[in-house]
């Protein structure tokens, strides 16, 4: 099948023959090895051969799995949700370091999608909480199944509606995190075919430039962040400087970029007064 990924132009043909050859006989990577001399059973064969076309079609391989790992743990995925990506681990990364010199730990994940950020922080924060908010209903409930999975939602308050509006007034947090959607309008039609059909709208839409979200998101921020808490936010390669300008102008103190393990910028860290 490999062969016939590498001829069909996949990116990446060991591997996804590999996951989805897991996937069709239900059996671990090394179990694979260990039976890959005997006869395959014609019901696995099946489910391989379509499998195996989804692919060629374009599917993303995680999709068609249907979960994806994500800070060494799995998240389950639907139509509503991304694929969480390796870049985004940057941001728990920072939030580790920024929540562990806080005595509270009160964070908000905003477009929460499978909940990978706000889960993955709860599991390395035993005594944090976190409210994570998705406009899709079917995103909070992928979050919810991974929240259930990972045993952390008794921690985790979901809410589903659009950015702060399902907060109360009154909500404060040590940490706002959030990766927005940031593809401007008119890039959407140049995305990848893997990309453009199957990831959702809704979380890739940035508006006309790219910066819808985020003009609303560092607006509303200061409102719900205790004094001395952080904002970070996920950004396009090319946003850097336009994102941070925006921190900056809110009143945002010590606001840097930071640049992802490629060298692109990938992240805007701000911090309430």
């Amino acid at each position: 099948m490999r062969d016939i990924f590498r001829r069909g132009g996949i990116d990446t043909p060991e591997l996804d023959a590999r996951l989805l050859a897991e996937l069709a006989f239900g059996l671990e990577r090394l179990e694979l090895v260990n039976r890959e001399r005997e006869m395959a059973p014609a019901e696995g064969l099946e489910r391989l051969q379509a499998v195996a076309a989804r692919r060629l079609r374009g599917e993303p391989v995680f999709r068609i799995i249907g979960e994806k790992g994500f800070w060494g743990l799995s998240f389950m995925l639907n139509a509503a949700t991304l694929v969480p990506r390796p870049e985004t681990e940057m941001l728990v990364r920072r939030a580790l370091e920024l929540l562990e010199l806080r005595r509270s730990r009160r964070l908000l994940d905003l477009g929460t999608g499978t909940g990978c950020i706000a889960i993955a922080l709860l599991t390395e924060l035993p005594a944090a909480t976190a409210v994570a908010v998705d406009l899709a209903p079917a995103a909070v409930a992928a979050a919810q199944q991974n929240a259930d999975r990972h045993k952390v939602a008794e921690r985790l308050d979901l809410r589903q509606g659009s950015w702060f509006e399902p907060l109360d007034p009154d909500d404060r947090f040590d940490l706002i995190v959030s990766n927005p959607p940031y593809i401007g309008q008119g890039e959407l039609a140049t995305l990848a075919p893997e990309v453009r059909e199957h990831d959702p709208v809704l979380a890739l839409d940035g508006g006309p430039d790219g910066l819808a979200a985020y003009r609303v998101l560092v607006a509303a921020a200061p409102q719900f962040l205790k004094a001395g808490g952080s904002l970070l936010l996920e950004i396009g390669y090319q946003q850097g400087p336009a994102v941070r300008s925006l921190v900056q102008a809110a009143g945002f103190a010590r606001v840097t970029l930071e640049k992802d393990l490629a060298g692109l910028d990938r992240m805007v860290v701000g911090h309430h007064l």
